[in-house]
């Protein structure tokens, strides 16, 4: 089972692919959003913002988020580790459910260029 260290680690390798991407990669992590990712077997949520192209962890909280944020993904420590690894393909893990993503409409859809 991953750690809350080896997920946080994964957020900035996330963050730093995100932020080195380009064309419709890059345009669509150019949201200014509140956002939280629940790892559900650590009973933990890394709350912050993806701004900038860059996803920047605020703050770290035993359960779930206090607030609901624009973005909301919540999946086992390990999905984070294994999608930011290229182990697990994101559709896949998202369409069998094993990966959650909410977020409003126009959201999803500048979204889907990421996934």
């Amino acid at each position: 089972m991953a750690t809350t260290e080896e997920c946080r680690s994964a957020l900035e390798k996330l963050s730093d692919n995100m932020a080195g991407a380009n064309g419709d990669v890059r345009e669509a992590a150019a949201l200014d959003r509140s956002l939280s990712c629940r790892i559900t077997d650590l009973d933990v949520t890394f709350v912050g913002r993806l701004q900038g192209g860059r996803i920047e962890v605020q703050d770290t909280l035993q359960g779930p988020p206090r607030e609901k944020a624009e973005i909301r993904l919540a999946m086992t420590g390990d999905d984070l580790v294994a999608m930011v690894a290229g182990e697990l393909n994101f559709a896949k893990a998202w369409g069998s459910g094993r990966v959650k993503l909410e977020a409003g409409l126009r959201d999803l859809f500048r979204l889907r260029k990421l996934l």
